[in-house]
This record gives C-alpha cells, structure tokens and sequence, in this order.
C-alpha cells in the first residue's frame, strides 16, 4: 500500500515513519510512504505557497497551484483509490473508516497550514475529508501521521500477530476488555483468577462482559 503525503513541512513526518511499526511494515515492502514538499511546486521566487485571503480576515491561505501541480504529477505516474484532505471540520476518524481504507491500494494526503487550503482545492481534487478530534492543530501532519498509524497496522503482515488488530477497541463497536500480564501478584494486587484458568470459553465471555461494561461507563454512545 502506498501513501503519497503533500506538505509544506516534510520534516514533521520524518519521525512517526521511522519507528516501531510503521518502519517495520516500510521494511516489509506492505507499505510506503513518500513526503512531498509543497514547496518544490510553487513557482514563486520565495517558493512561497500561500497567500491573503480574498474578501479580507486574518491568516494566510494555501493557494491552488502547487497542490495541482503536486497532484497531477503523481496521477500520471500511478491511480490513486482516495485524495484525502485532513481537516477539523472533516468526518470524525473512526476504526470503520481505518477498516476502510486499508483495503485501499494507493492514497494521496494533503496537510493544510495556515488559515487553510483554497476551497477549489477541495472541490476539485479531493475526494475525502478526515479529521482526528474535534480541535484544531497547526497543521495536518500529525493527523496525517495518526491516519496512516492507525491503516498500516491493519495490513497483513504488519503486526507479529495477526489476530492483535482485531481485537482492538471500537473493532466489535466495543472499547477493549482489561489486560494484564506478569507477575500474577503484584504486592497483593492480583491478576483475576479466570484469566489464569486456561478455560478458553469462559475467558472470552468473561473478557466481553468486561468490554461491554467499559463502554458502558466510558462511552454509553457506542452501545447506541
């Protein structure tokens, strides 16, 4: 799978990528992720990319051409299955949407800066719109990188065992059950005996009680 990632600071995503898992799966070849500089589209002198807002207000927007020069330049290189534009007032980022896109094949990022990106941007060329939380950040690399964390892991291969992911919280529409490992005790404060039963069945259904229960008492919405 392949992430292509347009940005005007590059230097933010070099450390999520280069690390734990998300380098694993690079290594792999299950996944690549390739930072684009924004600046090296701009046709400005400064390599400058944006510019005042039309109409007046404070900030500065990004303007369309280098985002356009950017984008049809990889599209005439390869497909691309979503052109995802991060941003606060976009769809909440839910596992679903992860599932999702993970069984998407090529997928173009675009972090925004500043006041944001030109609104052409989005009409023309985006096809959707993510955002990590209801806040504003200074800009999309982080959520960008949060993104792709949460697709990459989902890949075969990715993870050492295959059956982690699945187990996740919000995969069964569930926060996940408490886990323990050792020692068994711990200055008195003991593992709960069923999980050291062996007795495979009654360990899932007292783990699905446990689930049921968090989300009950942290996030009544998801039961809705």
């Amino acid at each position: 799978m392949r992430f292509d990632i347009i940005t005007v600071l590059p230097g933010l995503l070099e450390s999520p990528f280069a690390h734990s898992i998300l380098q694993r799966a690079q290594k792999k070849g299950l996944a690549e992720i390739v930072v684009h500089n924004l600046r090296d589209y701009s046709t400005h002198k400064q390599k400058s990319v944006d510019d005042y807002p039309y109409g007046g207000g404070s900030g500065m927007v990004m303007g369309i051409e280098p985002f356009a020069s950017c984008i049809e330049k990889l599209r005439k290189e390869r497909e691309y299955d979503e052109l995802i534009f991060l941003t606060p007032d976009g769809e909440t980022l839910k596992q679903t949407i992860a599932n999702e896109l993970s069984s998407k094949k090529n997928i173009i990022l675009l972090c925004g800066h500043y006041k944001g990106i030109d609104q052409r941007i989005r009409d023309l060329f985006v096809t959707r719109e993510i955002s990590i939380g209801d806040y504003v950040l200074s800009g999309g690399e982080l959520p960008a990188a949060v993104l792709v964390d949460a697709i990459v892991r989902l890949l075969p291969g990715v993870l050492n065992d295959e059956t982690s992911a699945l187990s996740d919280s919000f995969q069964g529409e569930l926060l996940d059950a408490p886990v323990y490992t050792r020692p068994a005790d711990w200055n008195g404060h003991k593992v709960p005996d069923i999980l050291l039963s062996g007795h495979e069945a009654k360990i899932a259904e007292w783990r699905y009680d446990q689930a049921l229960e968090r989300t009950r008492i942290r996030r009544p919405d998801l039961l809705k």
